[in-house]
């Protein structure tokens, strides 16, 4: 048996989340988000430009590069993995976001342990883009989100002291 890890043995004293710190971090990642389907919008739009200028595209007329794009299912499915993998490299690497870093928020396994590429993947496919937090509401007792019991997680408030551990520790 291998000792428990200073993360796991301060895990008894995080709290869980509560709504509005996660509603909080939530907010502030949607403006990472945003920011992240800005910057691969315009390195999509620069490689339908290259395509064209290359002679490999041929646009319809009056179909600027733009409304191609958004044509495509294909785009769509794009900037939904390039949000996935933001969070999903966020959550695997340190449990922390950069909304949820802000807010002293650590997704984790119910024994403070990091969670697993599994766990991401299941918290990705049910997390409803935040709505999964909603449940915390109801949950009271508990305070976990849907995509928290989908993937065997919770979602703690770390101490200031705490927070700044884990952020180091992944510099």
């Amino acid at each position: 048996m291998t000792d428990a890890s200073p993360a796991q043995k301060l895990h008894a004293s995080f709290p869980s989340a509560g709504f509005l710190r996660r509603l909080a971090a939530w907010v502030y990642d949607l403006l990472v988000a945003v920011a992240i389907i800005m910057l691969a919008s315009a390195l999509a739009l620069g490689f339908a430009a290259l395509l064209t200028s290359l002679d490999w595209l041929t646009l319809p007329a009056g179909v600027d590069h733009a409304a191609w794009l958004n044509s495509s299912p294909l785009y769509g499915l794009y900037l939904l993995a390039m949000l996935a993998l933001f969070f999903g490299w966020f959550w695997y690497r340190s449990g922390q976001t950069l909304g949820m870093r802000a807010w002293r928020l650590k997704v984790q396994q119910r024994d403070g342990s990091r969670i697993t590429k599994k766990q991401t993947l299941i918290r990705l496919l049910t997390c409803a883009f935040g709505l999964g937090n909603l449940w915390v509401l109801v949950d009271v007792k508990n305070r976990r989100a849907w995509h928290d019991y989908a993937a065997g997680t919770e979602m703690v408030t770390l101490s200031k002291e705490a927070n700044q551990l884990y952020y180091w520790k992944e510099l």
